[in-house]
């Protein structure tokens, strides 16, 4: 028999060990994932510094002069930014709020078909927006909206509207692209929630109709409780992009009648950053990189609102 004090100690770190010589091909193939964060993610934040200086190409990273937060403090003082700030904000959290509705009620609808046939058929037509490139979006957009022939201005005229170009109407143009935005993805955008709504019992749902429930008290006391926790973590990684508009497709529909409403962080950062006769790297990088930290810090700031509501959260 042996005693505790002639046990055996076995460091801690040993069933770790054990653990990864014992499963080490499920961990070689983290390898290719890990290498490729490293290169393509980590690495390049090294290049961040140039935010806090005066980059040119001569003088290289390390080479250029030292000038703090200059470039910061030159966008923010720069007369612009609140309307370019409030165009971001503006499209970010509008795209937010509707494509929150319509994805929800989407997987909702999906998930109460019966006909098996009809909602793979429904399911497919919704997911193939998403694989439609930006540019051929953009170019149907311009041709839908076009006043000579584009069909939405013909059928606006035939209702009696002005027959002019919204592409062109720097009030409609945020609205064209949310809502061009929730067609593409919105069918792709339910494969989480569906996935989810498949992991209900459905002994609970067969105990619900038992007891007179309908189809919508069902939806309302057994599918939403189930997708609350799936819909915190999206709500939360929707506020950590909350300052990241992309500039692709903005930058398509973007022209001088419809600045106004289009101007945004990323369109601006692409002109004084790349497109510019003579590109200012380091404020390019500042602005990026100001973009990037509040983006942060809103995802941190509603991930801690979550978990102190008792929700689920990211960590």
């Amino acid at each position: 028999m042996t005693t505790p004090s002639s046990r055996k100690i076995v460091p801690k770190h040993s069933s770790l060990l054990t653990r990864i010589r014992r499963t080490r091909a499920l961990y070689m193939l983290l390898i290719p994932a890990i290498v490729f964060l490293i290169v393509f993610h980590y690495y390049p934040m090294y290049g961040a510094i140039i935010a806090f200086k005066n980059y040119t190409i001569s003088g290289g990273i390390l080479g250029s002069e030292w000038v703090g937060l200059k470039n910061f403090q030159k966008f923010i003082n720069y007369y612009e930014f609140p309307l370019i700030l409030k165009n971001t904000l503006r499209i970010s959290i509008y795209t937010i709020t509707a494509s929150f509705f319509i994805k929800l009620i989407l997987s909702l609808s999906l998930n109460c078909m019966r006909l098996e046939g009809y909602k793979k058929i429904v399911q497919t037509v919704t997911y193939m927006p998403h694989f439609i490139s930006t540019v051929v979006i953009v170019g149907i957009l311009i041709r839908f909206f076009n006043p000579s022939i584009g069909p939405i201005s013909k059928l606006i005229q035939s209702l009696g509207g002005t027959n002019r170009d919204l592409m062109g109407v720097s009030e409609a143009v945020p609205h064209i692209y949310v809502w061009s935005g929730i067609w593409q993805n919105a069918g792709w955008s339910t494969i989480l929630y569906l996935a989810t709504l498949s992991s209900v019992d459905p002994t609970l749902h067969e105990a619900a109709i038992v007891d007179g429930a309908t189809r919508m008290h069902r939806v309302w006391h057994i599918d939403l409780p189930t997708l609350i926790p799936t819909i915190v973590i999206t709500l939360i990684m929707d506020m950590g992009r909350v300052m990241s508009v992309g500039a692709d497709k903005m930058l398509l529909m973007q022209n001088s009648l419809n600045l106004s409403t289009t101007q945004i962080i990323s369109t601006y950062v692409y002109g004084v950053g790349i497109a510019s006769a003579s590109p200012q790297y380091s404020y390019g990088a500042a602005i990026s990189l100001f973009n990037t930290v509040i983006n942060f810090s809103l995802l941190m700031i509603v991930n801690t609102i979550s978990k102190k509501l008792n929700q689920a959260a990211l960590w």
